[in-house]
């Protein structure tokens, strides 16, 4: 197209016309600072780039979510620079920008040490501060692997057909696509600094890039697998300013103080034991105190919502996983196999086949639906030893695990309650800030569309209709069903997904599932799948990291330290101990021989939320000392009057 042409693009909604030759950022006026890539068609665009007659156009924003991930990637680019310089003869995998970071994979003679790190953003500051420019150009297959020839990892990316990016390593586009290389140049001379095989975006140059830092080293399998090489990986985070990347350090730091694993460890409150086997948790008794109360609080608000309780085994034959399609899709992450009396049995990784069997038990009626089926189930799943994480990411688990049956017409108003059950049962635990994901049908998809179409638009009713903030995740549902995931955030602003509400027509049609309608006919019911905390370990490891470790006094393992001045008062304090524990207060009386302060201080350490102190005056006075967890004390306060506030902040879930 001749550079005289005009072009007819839309930028804020409004039509203009452009010359030909035009690119995004001087369609959008970009600095390539504040604004730093553009959106055309739902594609990403270099702002170098030319924009194309009947473009609609819109800014990238350095400090959104898309923004961050091309700072990240572009980072992830000049760190492969600087590793290759310093280490000659490295070859590269793939470098993805992630949550909160990038990280690139490497296949080097010796894993990297601390000072190597150093060594790397050192160099990763001059090439920045040098302002290479990003350059996209694209390349044919036979091209490619000439330029890439001693880079296998990229040529196997090549060979996976039609294209590949630097993403992640299956996130290979299929027929069709353009394959393209990066080249970082001189920005005074123009010459090649450094190159890599990427789809981008990128900044204009690495000038733009305004804070970075490399945090650590790992190993990691090329492209997920063991069969592979393992390369060495270097994590860092890179952000859109200074402060913005100071509060996330930051933050950091406190979770880290936070951490439920360390946190466990010093309350007590449960363990790994190596000889028990990776992600399988045992429970002491404080945490155990405290799983008790959350699942008996659970099962009092579902029996009050109408759930019926079910309990089923931990394993099975296989014949149930074969019906529900598991041993087909995800047996890769079920325990193995075991035969016995001639049969093959496998510990459950879910619970829906089995309440699907409770249904079909007996004949069914329009009059029993909505069916709602209540399990506090422990599945089990062999989770790769690289991803275990304390009680988040575990290998046994015990999921709140619900199934709805409904006829088509109670859809969207069960969707709708259940959604506000979930929202409140989780005010309840202290947590108030949502959002939510409405996740759509994806490209591969079983089921009929009109079906699809129904559910999402349930889903989305259930949305507006709660007022939960959302956004749609187009084509991020599961290949059988749409979804709802909600998330919260914590204390320190972290991300947790949580919630998932989850229609489904694939397990009711293949179990055969019917019930007999008002006219007499036999139709099929759709089915809900509702995991409320996920699982019961991960949703006690938020909140204890939500909480530090200062449960709220109605979940804390012990709400109240009984703490003597001196030996004489214990007999006192025993008695007001049995006051409270008449009430249903986990109460304990301190008889060990420290002295007062350090009780208090053992006390303060394992976070419980009231200590009653008790002297000669109290005794005499028939009252307590009243001491809060964060260091406020009252005195003489009458033992009624302190059972009374006890009790009202254990009743209420006061959040002290």
């Amino acid at each position: 197209m001749s550079a005289l042409a005009e072009l007819r693009i839309t930028l804020a909604g409004a039509e203009r016309v452009v010359a030909g030759g035009t690119t995004y950022g001087e369609a959008l006026g970009a600095d390539g600072k504040t604004v730093i890539a553009a959106r055309a068609g739902g594609e990403l665009k270099d702002l170098a780039a030319q924009v194309v007659d009947g473009d609609v156009i819109e800014p990238v924003a350095i400090d959104s979510e898309t923004g961050r991930a091309i700072v990240r990637h572009s980072a992830a680019h000049v760190m492969a620079q600087a590793v290759q310089e310093i280490f000659p003869g490295t070859r590269l995998g793939i470098g993805p920008p992630v949550e909160n970071g990038f990280y690139y994979d490497f296949d080097v003679a010796n894993p990297f040490a601390p000072e190597d790190l150093k060594r790397v953003e050192k160099r990763m500051r001059e090439i920045v501060k040098q302002g290479q420019v990003f350059s996209r150009r694209v390349v044919s297959d036979e091209d490619a692997r000439e330029e890439l020839a001693a880079e296998p990892y990229k040529l196997e990316l090549i060979g996976l057909k039609g294209g590949a990016s630097d993403d992640d390593g299956a996130n290979v586009e299929v027929g069709g696509g353009e394959l393209t290389i990066y080249d970082n140049l001189d920005p005074k001379t123009g010459d090649l600094c450094w190159k890599d095989l990427c789809r981008g975006p990128h900044l204009p140059t690495t000038r733009e890039i305004p804070a970075f830092k490399l945090m650590r080293t790992g190993g990691a399998y090329w492209r997920g697998s063991e069969k592979n090489p393992q390369l060495q990986r270097i994590y860092g985070t890179a952000w859109e300013s200074r402060d913005a990347q100071d509060a996330y350090l930051k933050m950091l730091e406190e979770a880290e103080k936070r951490d439920h694993r360390k946190l466990g460890a010093e309350l007590d409150l449960f363990s790994f034991p190596s000889d028990i086997g990776g992600g399988l948790a045992i429970w002491h008794p404080k945490g155990g105190r405290v799983r008790r109360v959350m699942e008996e609080y659970s099962r009092v608000r579902h029996e009050q919502a109408g759930y019926e309780f079910v309990v089923t085994p931990h394993l099975t034959k296989s014949n149930l996983f074969i019906t529900s399609g598991h041993l087909d899709w995800y047996a890769d992450g079920m325990y193995p196999p075991m035969e016995m009396e001639g049969a093959t049995y496998y510990l459950k990784p879910m619970n829906c086949p089995f309440h699907i069997t409770v249904f079909k038990a007996r004949g069914r009626s329009y009059r029993e639906l909505p069916l709602r089926m209540f399990e506090l189930g422990t599945v089990y799943r062999f989770e790769k030893s690289g991803v275990l994480h304390g009680l988040t990411r575990a290998r046994g688990f015990t999921q709140d695990d619900a199934h709805i049956f409904v006829t088509p017409e109670q859809l969207a108003d069960e969707l709708t309650s259940l959604l506000q059950f979930v929202i409140d049962l989780l005010r309840d635990y202290g947590l108030t800030e949502f959002e939510a994901e409405l996740a759509t049908r994806p490209e591969k998809f079983v089921g009929d569309p009109a079906e699809w179409d129904e559910a999402t638009a349930a889903l989305r009713h259930a949305l507006d209709k709660t007022g939960v903030p959302y956004i749609v995740a187009e084509g991020e549902g599961a290949f059988y069903a749409p979804k709802i995931d909600v998330h919260i955030r914590d204390a320190i602003g972290r991300r947790w997904q949580l919630s998932t509400l989850q229609v489904d027509f694939q397990f009711p049609q293949r179990f055969d599932m019917e019930y007999q309608a008002a006219d007499g006919t036999r139709k099929r019911p759709y089915m809900i799948h509702r995991a409320l905390f996920g699982s019961v370990e991960r949703f006690f490891a938020i909140l204890l990291e939500h909480y530090a470790g200062a449960m709220p006094p109605w979940l804390a393992p012990v709400q109240v330290a009984g703490i003597p001045i001196a030996d004489a008062h214990v007999p006192y304090l025993k008695v007001v101990a049995e006051k409270l524990a008449a009430q249903g207060i986990r109460v304990e009386v301190d008889e060990g021989d420290e002295r007062m302060q350090k009780k208090i201080r053992n006390a303060q350490k394992a976070k419980v939320p009231f200590m009653l102190l008790a002297g000669d005056d109290d005794v005499a006075a028939g009252a307590v000392s009243f001491r809060y967890r964060n260091g406020e004390q009252k005195n003489g306060v009458p033992v009624d009057e302190a059972v009374s506030e006890i009790l009202d902040a254990v009743t209420r879930r006061a959040q002290v």
